[in-house]
């Protein structure tokens, strides 16, 4: 039989039984094991001198890579940009480079990046065009023709130097006569009823500014217009024509249809 200090120093060296792992401390089951995962065993075993290049983008590239990287780059940024500048000029409106470098424009725009819209529109005027009349009189002596008169100028000279100039100064002649000129063939005859109509609007407001300035009875009006073309810049070396081309209409016998009411004279003129 064992004794008691036998069972003791047994107790002490050799396997313990699950009751006394019970009584002293946790089983085995509820011991956690501690793991170490493969992603954190790699991860330790790389140094940070190896992953720099990934962290750094283009600086963690060896120098003849970075140099292609860089090329490449430049060289994508100038084909944008040159993407970009030939098709602001095949949209813009005629110009000095377009004028001289048209067929390099289409060459690159078509058919490809063709476009089928303007940058303005309408394209900005590249003319002056000034309306302007001459009456026929009445006089003790006869009929008498007057001077031309450039009711444009006028305009132009109440426009300067207004900070607030009304829209009748600025647009009400000019619109009249592009709707005149959009509804008269070349020969000066009428397509239709708009024809018609711009001719009488255009007959009423040349009267309107006469009466507004002369007192004389006025017979017959002749209306036309003189265009030049905006010179060019100082810096292109582009020919640019600015004598003055004129379009001439046929006189006008006035009515009292033409004249402002209230008039002088609106009574006699359709006699």
């Amino acid at each position: 039989m064992d004794s008691d200090d036998d069972r003791g120093a047994g107790a002490g060296h050799g396997p313990a039984s699950a009751a006394e792992i019970s009584e002293d401390g946790p089983t085995p089951d509820e011991v956690t094991p501690t793991v170490t995962s493969p992603a954190d065993a790699s991860s330790a075993a790389v140094s940070p001198a190896a992953v720099s290049p990934a962290v750094g983008g283009m600086a963690g590239l060896s120098l003849p890579y970075q140099l292609i990287a860089a090329v490449a780059l430049a060289a994508f940024g100038v084909l944008g940009c040159m993407q970009l500048a030939m098709v602001f000029l095949h949209v813009a409106p005629s110009n000095t480079l377009t004028k001289q470098h048209g067929a390099a424009v289409d060459e690159w725009i078509y058919p490809e990046f063709e476009q089928n819209w303007k940058l303005f529109a309408p394209n900005p005027l590249q003319q002056n065009v000034a309306v302007q009349v001459r009456t026929e009189i009445a006089g003790p002596d006869g009929p008498r023709t007057t001077p031309w008169r450039d009711l444009s100028a006028e305009d132009g000279r109440a426009i300067r130097g207004n900070l607030l100039p009304s829209h009748v100064q600025q647009n009400e002649l000019r619109r009249a006569w592009d709707f005149y000129v959009g509804s008269h063939d070349d020969k000066n005859r009428a397509n239709g009823l708009r024809g018609t109509l711009s001719e009488k609007y255009v007959r009423r407001l040349v009267m309107l500014r006469l009466g507004a300035h002369d007192g004389a009875t006025v017979l017959r009006i002749q209306v036309r217009s003189e265009v030049r073309a905006v010179p060019a810049p100082s810096w292109s070396d582009e020919k640019i024509s600015t004598g003055p081309s004129y379009r001439v209409l046929p006189w006008w016998k006035v009515t009292a249809d033409d004249l402002p009411e209230g008039a002088a004279g609106s009574g006699e003129a359709g006699q």
